[in-house]
């Protein structure tokens, strides 16, 4: 098979930690076909491009996003210089615990904390909390750093597809920026195709240097309906892969189906209480439910972790697992 100077991706030793099913099968024909030069599904390579969503398909969105948690610590460092916040929502749910409170507002809630928790700063220097955070912070259930907190499958899966001549892109609602710092040296994700929430930006001369100022406001949500404006603009093409986990993904599903040729569509679906957690319908995060129905009505591949996956995390090796 030729696969237009690419490795060939019809071995599926690339993916050690899937368990052999239909999830697996159908992601090896569909990266083969896709890849083999005289094949019917034949894709250049300049169109073989897969979306994924961030959190709940490439690494833990429970028990909270880690971008909240990281807003979380940014919020109680900056409350004694702004005590409103102990009276304002969404921070007064946050400072009290109230997670489900302080999400009532959905994506747009979390985009107007962290535009606020990180307002006044330069980018170099929101860079550098960032980075020095999501180095240092752990998971409050595992006690294992954020950044460990991966799917192995789902980094086996980037590093297949790229072997197969796709480009591997994040689409979520979670902060560009912020997923920025750690993108590429835990998924092998460069910046430029990290694409996610955004606030607005002002350049300034500070001390004769020229910098970019995060403002308090919100410039763009990358969720929902978001996914498919934000990849059009970014992209310019229109995926031929796209995973998710969750209804906020629904619509980049959506759009990637609606295009001639070979489509993948997946959804990572938490089942496995025991080596992560198990939900969907009634999660107050990660919500899946009309993504859920439309992926079994129309066979879109649904990736059932506990069944799936041999392994889930990089750390811990489930018992018997060959």
């Amino acid at each position: 098979m030729q696969t237009n100077g690419t490795s060939d991706p019809s071995a599926d030793g690339g993916l050690p930690s899937w368990n052999d099913g239909a999830v697996k099968r159908a992601i090896v024909n569909f990266v083969t076909r896709a890849a083999s030069e005289g094949d019917k599904d034949f894709v250049l390579p300049a169109d073989r491009i897969a979306v994924f969503d961030n959190d709940g398909t490439l690494w833990a969105e429970q028990p909270m996003y880690c971008q909240l948690a990281f807003a979380l610590d940014r919020v109680k460092a900056l409350t004694p210089e702004r005590p409103e916040w102990k009276t304002t929502e969404p921070f007064a749910s946050l400072l009290q615990g109230d997670l489900q409170g302080a999400l009532a507002g959905g994506g747009p809630a979390v985009a107007q904390i962290a535009a606020a928790t990180h307002a006044g700063m330069t980018t170099e220097d929101f860079e550098t909390i960032a980075r020095d955070w999501i180095t240092t912070a752990k998971h409050p259930k595992t006690g294992r750093l954020y950044s460990e907190m991966v799917y192995q499958p789902m980094l086996e899966l980037l590093d297949y597809l790229r072997a197969g001549g796709f480009r591997t892109f994040i689409f979520s609602g979670g902060g560009a920026e912020f997923m920025r710092v750690f993108a590429e040296g835990i998924y092998g994700i460069p910046p430029e195709q990290v694409i996610g929430s955004t606030g607005k930006l002002r350049f300034e001369m500070r001390d004769n240097k020229p910098v970019l100022v995060k403002l308090p406001e919100v410039d763009f949500i990358d969720d929902k309906a978001g996914k498919p404006v934000g990849i059009h603009k970014h992209i310019g093409r229109r995926p031929i892969l796209a995973f998710g986990n969750s209804d906020g993904d629904l619509q980049m599903l959506q759009w990637t189906a609606a295009g001639s040729g070979a489509r993948f569509m997946g959804l990572v679906h938490h089942t496995d209480a025991d080596r992560e957690w198990a939900y969907d319908r009634a999660s107050h995060i990660g919500t899946l439910d009309t993504a859920l129905d439309e992926a079994n009505a129309k066979g879109w591949a649904v990736v059932d972790m506990k069944r799936d996956w041999k392994n889930v995390f990089p750390f811990e090796t489930r018992p018997g697992a060959g």
